[in-house]
This record gives structure tokens, C-alpha cells and sequence, in this order.
């Protein structure tokens, strides 16, 4: 229908429709530049707050529930303002700098998490405290602080101080200068500035931590799938028992990580008696109701075990205990030692502590003591790979005759020799103590593997080899399990961000699927290992899992190792990874050689590679003789000067 208008009318309509006309492209325009997924970061904080919910009621007072669904409640605008500014570094922000093209109205957005204290804010120099002076300052520019600086101290040429200098000189004037007006002149060039608030900053770190179950993940870790940076496995949630079964628990375990927090930035600070003090606070706060005795059939919950405040405390003991020895300590460290080893009855640590009580008593001239330590810890079920062999190497040394006249049945086994094979390189003039450097054919700089690759291409057989240590293991390890690792067990999948289920590296893993994996390794044994290698490979490629590097070696490589290594070599690694990946995921030989013998068969060669001032260490050590066992061909090439 259409009606004649005055022109009063016509004019005022007309401004209307440029007026909708211009909201309407700002809509547009939006809507080109931010597809809706640019907002997915809501729909996730929305998802992680509502999982936390769900699975973690027990934990949260009635406080902490309503104060967490009241931001479901908040305004669109709000929402994403809360979380831009919770991922964004803080603590303070200038109002004038805060500009989200997915905010439509940000004063409003602010008032509507002020109100729900979700933010503070500061408008005026009277509620500025002197306590966020130096956060406030931060957010001034250099230009800003020079203009303070002069006034406060009535001085120019300030041009050449850089920013945290101006800030600490300004700090320095505070008690000259009136608080008020020290106040007044900052806000006056900040103008209104907010924050998130303490209890939101506290709650949301909270539940950042019940929905990622660590500290390294974070919301950023829903932006990089989205963004397709990372792709985690298929597996399925099957959750009967929460990871904290009660609030005092989670809170001892929050405790415990600000402790153990404490202690890293002491230690990077070297701030002697912080980090005293903190190994005397988790020392204390060990719970007593902790379990002191078990069994190695017992689970003591290996995944749960973790998430407690006495695991955490132990490493703050265990870090402070390095310290103590660095600092020539080792009453102190010793005394620690047998603290944890008399507490941490049932722990794969045990072995680093045994030998490290067994080193720092030898330290002090306490030989007999030392011997002792060593010859129980070998009794000990829970002292494995490298651990066990160093120990076995202490007994001998130190067991000699008169101390000890029967030589120990290992004896002969610790002290096989290792097949070696001597190269010679072309050396730099290196510095002593440096990583040895030499030429290779082509004149260039390289490393003694290079040396030790060229040696075996040609002269040492005519081998294809790579330089992978336990890189390529884990990578064939975590390809040829795929199905078993991600396999449905109860209470060791939580979250879809974990890239290994939580019993991983622990002795649960294989007690609670030993018999899915027994009937998967002898299909290895039986020849099927690289048809289980490609159906992976070409699934799962660029999927996140624990160990798996799909940058570093090609399928057609994988392939021709899986080959010539041999169904029951591979099955023997595989079994022993999966048994105790926390012991034997590190120290595997240098270099993985293979070659072919027609167009199906052939073999492979592990070797470890030393140059004139290198030694095995006793995790390599360990390796070969297991390798050597397993049946695999094994030897160390040292490169020597010519």
C-alpha cells in the first residue's frame, strides 16, 4: 500500500531507512569478514562450563554453581567480552582499547558483567588502589610513563629509558608524591579501565583444569581444532568414577600446584630459600591418609594417582632434591630420599631415588651405606630399565672383595660386552666439553651420527638408515596399537582433547587390556604388522596421538622397517612399551639401519653412536642388552679422529 507523507515525514523516513540501510551492511559486512564459526569460541566456553557441570557437581559449592550458570544467563555481548578478556593478558584493560567486531555494544556488555561480578572496574583516580599500581602503569605507553616521569620528578630527556625502567622509577617516587594525585594523573591518561574479577579468574581456572585434566591445555586448544591445526583420535567417554571424588581433595591438589608453581619460578629466580621453604610445605602436607604399602598386582590407581596432592608434593621434593644436590646439600638430599622412598611405597620413581640415595651417600664417604642401598633396591619390583641396570653397576663396583666376596648372579649379564665398530671422522677444532663436530664428504659441518650413516651406505654393508633414536619406535609403537591405545576402557578417557588415554605410561595400561593386546602382538608375531601400519597411517594421518610424529618419516619408510625388523622383534618392543612406556620411552640407539635381501625379506641393524669423550649411559646400556635379547642386531660405532 503505498501513502502520500508530508515532507517532514518523507525527510524522517528517509533518514530511517539510511540509518537501517547502514546497519544493515555493518551486519553484512560482519557476517563476510566473521562467519558464524568466529563466535564458536562462545558455543565452546559454553560447552566446557556445561561439561564441568555435569561431571563435577560434587566438587562446586551452591555459590560456585549459580555463580557459574548466571553467565549462561549474561547477553550475548557480554559473554564474548568476558572470554576475549579471559584469553587475552591482563590482569588490566583500557576501555578505550577494547573493540570486538562481534561486540555490537561493548559499555553495555561491561555494565552486564559488572553487575554479575564478573569484571571490576575503575572510573575515576578515588578507586584506583595502590596495590594494582604497577598492573596499571603496564598498560600506559612508553610516551604516557615519560610524561608522568617528568612531571613527578620535573625533569626531560627521558627518551632513551625503556618502559619497565620508567615504571620501576615511578614506583620509586610513590611515597614522595600524593597519592591522590599520583592517581588522578595516571587514570586521567588510561581513562576507565576493567578487569576480570578475582573470583571469576579463580573459578574459570578452576574449571579449565576439571575439563582438560592438566595445565598445559587451555580454551586455545578448542581454537586450534576448529581451525583444523590439530585433530584428536576417535575413542569413546566412558566416565563411572570422577577424577577427584570429593571438593577437600581437588582443593589439596589446587594447593599443590600453586606450591609446585612456586617452586619453578624460585628455582628460575634462584631464590634458595623460597625453594627451601617450599620443599618444607610439601614435605608437610604429604596426607597422611596416603597409601603407604602395596602390592605390584594392586592397582593403586595409577590414572587417579596423579591428580592427587601428594603426587604433586613429591615433585616439588623430588625438583627440590636436584637442587639440594647442585648445592653440595646431600645430608639434606639424603634425608629427603628416604623420606619419599618410606612414603612412595608403589612408584616408578622409586628407581631414580634409590640410585640417587645410593650416589649422594657414596658422596659423603658412606661406601657401606651406599652398597646397602644399591642391593635393596634390586629387590625392589618397582626399580626398572635404566634404574635397575645403574644399580646393578654400583653393586659390582662397590661389592668388590672385602666388602662382598660372592659376585652376584647378574654379573655376567651386566657385564656383556657390546659388539663395537670404530669409524673415523675429520674433527673440528671443538672446544672440550662441546657436542663433537666434524666434516663429511662434502666439507660441510655434521654431527658423529652423519659420520656413522655414511660409514654404513657404503663401507659398513650398504645400509638405508635414519638418525631417529625413540622417535621412530614410538611412531611404529603408537601406529601398530592404534586400535588397542583408543580401544573402550572405563575412566581413562574424560575429555575429547586427550591425545592418549590417562592410564597410558602406567601400569594399568596393560593389566586392563592385556588380553586385546596379547591377541593383537601375536598377529604382529604372524606377519601382520604392516598391513596394520598402512590401515592407520591412512585413517588416522595427522591425528593427534602420544608419540606419533607424522612429519618425520614417510609410510614408505615405516613400511620397509616394519619389514625387515620382523614380526617378533617388533611384538617383543611393542609388548615392553606397552607394559612400562614411562621406562623404555627414551634412550633407544641412535640409528635404525635397514636393507633388503631381494624384494621381500631383509634386516635391520640398531646402533648407538659415541665420539672420543661420550659413554653410554646406563638407559642405553639397558636398551642394547634388551634389544640384544629381543633378538635384534644391535652394536655401538665410536667416531674417532683421524
Amino acid at each position: 500500500m503505498c501513502r502520500r507523507t508530508s515532507d517532514g515525514e518523507s525527510k524522517y523516513a528517509n533518514e530511517t531507512f539510511k540509518c537501517l540501510w547502514k546497519n544493515a551492511q555493518r551486519v553484512v559486512e560482519f557476517a563476510s569478514r566473521n562467519p558464524p564459526s568466529s563466535v564458536k569460541y562462545q558455543l565452546n566456553f559454553g560447552l566446557m562450563l556445561h561439561e564441568v557441570l555435569r561431571n563435577n557437581i560434587h566438587l562446586l559449592t551452591e555459590d560456585e554453581k549459580t555463580y557459574m550458570e548466571s553467565f549462561t544467563l549474561l547477553s550475548n555481548d557480554s559473554q564474548r567480552l568476558f572470554i576475549r578478556l579471559y584469553t587475552r593478558k591482563g590482569p588490566w584493560f583500557r576501555m578505550s582499547n577494547i573493540s570486538y567486531p562481534e561486540i555490537v555494544d561493548t559499555q553495555k556488555a561491561v555494565k552486564g558483567l559488572a553487575e554479575k561480578e564478573y569484571i571490576h572496574s575503575i572510573e575515576d583516580a578515588n578507586k584506583l588502589c595502590e596495590s594494582d599500581l604497577n598492573d596499571i602503569l603496564n598498560i600506559l605507553s612508553v610516551c604516557e610513563l615519560r610524561e608522568i616521569w617528568c612531571i613527578l620528578l620535573k625533569k626531560s630527556g627521558v627518551h632513551g629509558m625503556k618502559k619497565q625502567h620508567l615504571i620501576s622509577s615511578i614506583l620509586s617516587t610513590d611515597n614522595s608524591v600524593p597519592w591522590p594525585q599520583l592517581s588522578t594523573m595516571i587514570l586521567d591518561r588510561t581513562g576507565s579501565c576493567i578487569r576480570i574479577s578475582s573470583k571469576a579468574e579463580s573459578l574459570m581456572w578452576r574449571t579449565e583444569r576439571l575439563f582438560f585434566l592438566n595445565g598445559e591445555q587451555d580454551l586455545s586448544s578448542f581454537l586450534l581444532v576448529d581451525m583444523g591445526k590439530i585433530k584428536y583420535p576417535a575413542y569413546n567417554c566412558i566416565i563411572s568414577e570422577p577424577i577427584f571424588s570429593n571438593r577437600n581433595n581437588l582443593l589439596s591438589y589446587e594447593e599443590a600446584i600453586e606450591v609446585a608453581q612456586i617452586t619453578d619460578e624460585a628455582l628460575d629466580a634462584n631464590k634458595i630459600d623460597v625453594v627451601l621453604r617450599c620443599i618444607n610445605i610439601a614435605e608437610s602436607c604429604v596426607s597422611t591418609d596416603f597409601p603407604i604399602q602395596c602390592s605390584t598386582s594392586e592397582s593403586v590407581s595409577s590414572i587417579r594417582h596423579v591428580f592427587t596432592s601428594s603426587w604433586v608434593y613429591s615433585k616439588v621434593v623430588t625438583v627440590g632434591i636436584s637442587f639440594l644436590e647442585r648445592e653440595h646439600r646431600y645430608i639434606d638430599a639424603i634425608n629427603l630420599l628416604q623420606w619419599l622412598l618410606n612414603v612412595f611405597t608403589c612408584d616408578v620413581r622409586r628407581g631414580y631415588w634409590t640410585l640417587r640415595l645410593s650416589v649422594d651417600l657414596e658422596h659423603l664417604g658412606y661406601i657401606d651405606e651406599s652398597l646397602q642401598v644399591a642391593e635393596n633396591g634390586l629387590l625392589d619390583p618397582w626399580i626398572r630399565a635404566g634404574s635397575r641396570m645403574a644399580l646393578q653397576r654400583r653393586v659390582l663396583r662397590l661389592g668388590k672383595p672385602p666388602r662382598r666376596w660372592k659376585v652376584p648372579s647378574f654379573s655376567r649379564s651386566a657385564l656383556r660386552k657390546i659388539p663395537e665398530v670404530f669409524v673415523q671422522g675429520r674433527p673440528l677444532n671443538s672446544e672440550l666439553g662441546e657436542k663433537n663436530r666434524y666434516y663429511n664428504e662434502a666439507g660441510k659441518q655434521c654431527g658423529v651420527e652423519e659420520i656413522a650413516l655414511h660409514y654404513y651406505a657404503g663401507d659398513g654393508g650398504g645400509w638405508q638408515g635414519v638418525h631417529a633414536e625413540s622417535g621412530i619406535w614410538l611412531t611404529i609403537f603408537g601406529l601398530l596399537m592404534w586400535d588397542v591405545i583408543y580401544a573402550d576402557v572405563p575412566n581413562v578417557f574424560y575429555t575429547r582433547f586427550q591425545n592418549a588415554p590417562l592410564d597410558f605410561g602406567t601400569d594399568d595400561f596393560y593389566t586392563a587390556r592385556k588380553s586385546s593386546i596379547e591377541s593383537h602382538l601375536q598377529q604382529i608375531r604372524d606377519g601382520m604388522a604392516e598391513e596394520f601400519l598402512i590401515k592407520s597411517w591412512e585413517t588416522h594421518i595427522g591425528t593427534a596421538c602420544r608419540g606419533v610424529n607424522w612429519g618425520c618419516h614417510s609410510l614408505d619408510e615405516l613400511r620397509a622397517v616394519v619389514s625387515c625388523v620382523g614380526g617378533t622383534c617388533l611384538a617383543s618392543l611393542c609388548k615392553l612399551l606397552a607394559q612400562d612406556y614411562r621406562s623404555w620411552s627414551s634412550g633407544m640407539p641412535d640409528l635404525l639401519l635397514w636393507r633388503f635381501h631381494g624384494e621381500y625379506s631383509g634386516e635391520a641393524k640398531l646402533v648407538e653412536v659415541k665420539g672420543p669423550r661420550d659413554r653410554l649411559s646406563e638407559q642405553q646400556r639397558a636398551w642394547l642388552l634388551l634389544l640384544l635379547d629381543y633378538g635384534f642386531t644391535i652394536e655401538v660405532c665410536k667416531v674417532k679422529p683421524l
